[in-house]
């Protein structure tokens, strides 16, 4: 692995990975993209010129969700959501660098404890706001502009009453929705971690899957709606016919962040925090039963077979991620941030306006 890291000590961080990794990144040309909100990271890893892993990372306060669109990438930090170009040409490089994702626009929402982000097929960015319970829109005037409400919510209020957090689309428009429990009281969705989370039809406007432990990330890939049953470690899909969830793949962790590229899958894992939220779920006995332990980390799936075909682990100070996105069409990906003056220098001109 060779690394860049200049806005933090790269050695308290180690991403190692598995041995034909870097050869599957070059075969199907991606890049990986991934937050911690854990430690406040961004990481970028691609491939440096002699095929071995390269990894970038910046410093943003609290990054969690991640959608990359065409040479766009949308982030939510603490109190912003932030959306960064690429200003490199196909065939241009800066610094042994293929992408150059530079902040342009950010909308100052407030602390919301963004979770998912979409762009839909007008170019509108969704996010879900899990603090008040909401699929919402940024505006240039108001914090967010409410898009739906679960029907069980009874109003909006700052209150984190259902933890409603994972957003998928269906032909570019905002279909599919997690929450980890159908309360309308403050923080009750902790009543019932282990069982009570669900899969929510936006146009049903209700759930259409129950009994889920603590899901994320609903995504639509081939034909099928995926999503992580994250409190048990599963990978699947959700057969709406017969009304459950279809577990794939286990993953040796806390699932959060999925994304796809061809016939493969790219699942983040966590590691089990010892704390009230995470405790007691599923996920512990099963661990225990494989005599394994939880890892923290990302791990590529073949759709085809269900096997965990190639992973990346993480150790040190990161135990925790939230998103992930595949970057098709990438070889070494790079950002700038604020901790530098590099962003103070690096400028690009568009073309001419007319004046008319």
């Amino acid at each position: 692995m060779t690394s860049n890291s200049p806005s933090g000590p790269a050695a308290q961080v180690d991403i190692t990975a598995s041995r034909q990794l870097t050869s599957w990144m070059a075969e199907q040309g991606v890049a990986f993209a991934f937050t911690t909100y854990q430690t406040g990271k961004l990481f970028l890893v691609g491939l440096g010129p002699e095929g071995s892993l390269a990894v970038f990372e910046r410093t943003f306060n609290r990054c969690m969700g991640l959608c990359a669109v065409d040479q766009s990438l949308y982030m939510s930090t603490l109190y912003q959501l932030w959306r960064f170009e690429n200003i490199l040409d196909t065939g241009q490089w800066h610094q042994g660098h293929d992408r150059l994702y530079v902040p342009r626009l950010a909308f100052t929402t407030g602390d919301l404890d963004i979770h998912d982000i979409a762009v839909d097929g007008q170019g509108r960015v969704l996010f879900v706001n899990t603090l008040f319970s909401c699929l919402a829109a940024p505006d240039v005037r108001y914090s967010f502009r409410p898009v739906w409400t679960p029907p069980f919510i009874s109003r909006l209020a700052a209150e984190d009453r259902c933890h409603l957090n994972g957003l998928a689309l269906v032909d570019g428009q905002p279909r599919y929705l997690t929450c980890l429990g159908a309360s309308d009281v403050a923080d009750g969705w902790r009543d019932r971690r282990a069982d009570g989370g669900l899969l929510l039809d936006l146009v049903e406007n209700g759930p259409v899957l129950d009994g889920l432990a603590m899901p994320h990330s609903p995504r639509v890939h081939a034909d099928r709606l995926w999503l992580l049953n994250s409190g048990t470690g599963h990978f699947g899909y959700a057969d709406l016919q017969r009304g459950r969830f279809e577990p794939v793949t286990f993953c040796p962790g806390y699932l959060r962040g999925l994304s796809f590229h061809d016939h493969f899958a790219a699942v983040g894992l966590s590691k089990s925090r010892q704390n009230r939220t995470f405790s007691g779920l599923p996920l512990d006995g099963l661990l225990a039963d494989k005599n394994a332990t939880a890892r923290c980390g990302i791990q590529v799936i073949d759709l085809g077979s269900g096997d965990a075909v190639h992973f990346l682990r993480i150790e040190g100070l990161v135990e925790e991620l939230y998103d992930v996105v595949l970057l098709p069409g990438c070889q070494r990906p790079m950002a700038l941030g604020f901790k530098t003056d590099e962003i103070r220098r690096i400028i690009n001109v568009g073309p001419a306006l007319d004046p008319s």
